[in-house]
């Protein structure tokens, strides 16, 4: 397949929504991968309003061939010229009684190895075990997010609602006069469908109103490595096992 057009629309608009990725076979195979995880540790969070598993790949190994199937490879591939690698994986289940919502953000955080006193690194914090911070604007800049979206997802059920070209605009304040909510897109995705997003997209999501679930596989790649001594949490080269995994 040509993504181009993917492409086109995620540099323009900051998101894209694409179908048909993953069969309801795969999307099985992938539940049961997570259903069966250990759910123990740092990386695993469980509310009534959201279970969540950080560091996905690393906790769940035997996703990777799962997740990375042919199409995916693909539109990476498609999506850019440069080497990307993964830099942050995320699984998401937003109950079917879920009262959770998310107000307009941008996604302006990564997580690293180390805590390092460097020049435009800045908000630092430490969350379950790991560090976060905002990295120089080039890296958010040139980050692409990818929602693998394990459940039909529209308006009713938490699908996100973006800002479209908010992207391009750099670092927005929440009470700022850049952008205007009367703009905005929601991205309704079909099960086994994905969703492309720039981190620094204004998105936002509702509470669930109809019952069913919304089970998201978040991935975020870049192409940059990150100013000594610091190095990306979740490396993964993709290229071959799990050893690649750092």
């Amino acid at each position: 397949m040509n993504y181009k057009k993917n492409k086109i629309e995620l540099e323009e608009n900051g998101f894209s929504v694409l179908a048909d990725l993953y069969s309801d076979y795969e999307i099985s195979r992938i539940l049961t991968c997570i259903e069966n995880a250990e759910q123990d540790g740092n990386s695993f969070m469980k509310t009534k309003d959201l279970f969540a598993i950080r560091q996905l790949i690393k906790n769940v190994p035997e996703l990777t061939d799962l997740l990375f199937n042919k199409k995916l490879t693909e539109l990476i591939s498609d999506l850019s010229e440069s080497e990307y690698f993964l830099t942050k994986a995320i699984y998401f289940d937003k109950p079917s009684e879920s009262n959770w919502f998310v107000a307009y953000h941008q996604d302006l955080s990564i997580s690293v190895d180390q805590k390092a006193e460097l020049e435009n690194y800045s908000n630092w914090t430490f969350k379950k075990g790991q560090y976060g911070v905002q990295p120089p604007i080039k890296i958010l800049e040139e980050t692409i997010t990818i929602r693998i979206h394990l459940d039909k997802t529209d308006k009713n059920n938490g699908a996100l609602k973006v800002i479209p070209k908010s992207h391009l605009k750099g670092i927005i304040r929440a009470d700022s006069k850049d952008w205007n909510i009367k703009n905005q897109f929601v991205c309704e995705v079909e099960k086994g469908g994905i969703m492309l997003m720039k981190p620094l997209t204004l998105h936002a999501s509702n509470r669930t109103t109809n019952g069913k679930k919304r089970r998201v596989i978040h991935l975020e790649f870049n192409k940059h490595n990150l100013t000594e001594p610091l190095n990306w949490l979740e490396y993964w080269n993709g290229k071959a096992s799990t050893q690649h995994y750092i």
